[in-house]
């Protein structure tokens, strides 16, 4: 099994079963790791089934079941939450990470491509949560759902619209869901990433859809997927409703003005250059 961190890692979720979407690479892959070294029992979702088989080895096979999923693809949640249940016997988290960027600006983007990208970020989350919440209600079950969001479901950049919206709709619907199933002793963590070293502007859409296949610099910059995976993982466990991780000061002072000062904030980035 991989420790990716020189510490010795907690136990607060040994024998939990925790379910990750978008596990074969990124902060998905770098979150198995981390849990899987405190014990949790792993249920990895993503489309790229030998990526996963991968990603299972790493984590010394034991423990680690594949339910290979494409979270866009519409099909219906409940057969799909009792897949992920079987294999462990219950399901105690979802950590809801797949997800696609966007490197276009909006006029120039297919409405085939934002829906796409709002199937990926914020629908299939959705039906995915909602059908588990039903899951947990009916045995009467705590658990907890998380949901990897991004610095642009706070503010909108640049090249970045339909992708912001699927974040900052996503901070919507779940932020209320939270208030919804706080009584049924249901958690919800929303984890608010700024730049962490990931695959992520590689397999972001142009406005045409095709791959935009280059390392972005604030991409470059960023923290790695380990350091954020260890944060994510004692919110876990501690029970928060949101952190942030990997932003930068540039993305913290647009945060703040967010809050703030909106005009200043506005007339900065109709100046900045985004890329």
């Amino acid at each position: 099994m991989i420790y990716l961190t020189g510490m010795r890692p907690s136990k607060r979720l040994d024998g939990k079963v925790i379910w990750i979407t978008g596990a074969s690479s990124g902060i998905g892959e770098a979150l198995a790791y981390a849990l899987r070294a405190r014990g949790a029992r792993l249920v990895l979702s993503a489309r790229r089934l030998d990526r996963l088989n991968d990603v299972r080895e790493r984590c010394g096979g034991e423990g680690v079941s594949l339910l290979p999923l494409d979270v866009a693809s519409g099909e219906p949640a409940a057969p799909i939450v009792r897949a992920a249940a079987a294999a462990f016997g219950s399901i105690d988290v979802l950590v809801n990470n797949a997800g696609v960027s966007q490197r276009s600006r909006a006029v120039e983007t297919d409405p085939a491509v934002v829906r796409s990208i709002m199937s990926t970020n914020f629908f299939g989350p959705v039906w995915l949560s909602t059908e588990l919440v039903r899951y947990w209600r009916e045995r009467r079950s705590a658990g907890q759902i998380v949901v990897v969001t991004s610095a642009v479901g706070k503010l909108a950049t640049p090249l970045r619209s339909a992708y912001s919206a699927s974040k900052h709709a996503a901070h919507g619907y779940f932020n209320a869901l939270r208030a919804e199933v706080a009584r049924d002793g249901i958690g919800v963590l929303l984890v608010v990433p700024g730049y962490v070293r990931t695959e992520i502007s590689f397999a972001a859409l142009n406005g045409d859809g095709t791959r935009h296949g280059v390392l972005d610099p604030g991409q470059a910059r960023g923290i790695r997927p380990a350091d954020a995976a260890e944060r994510i993982a004692r919110a876990i466990e501690s029970g928060k409703k949101e952190i942030s991780v990997g932003l930068d000061v540039r993305t913290s002072v647009a945060l703040a003005l967010a809050w703030l000062a909106p005009p200043l904030l506005r007339k900065a980035l109709e100046r900045a250059r985004v890329t």
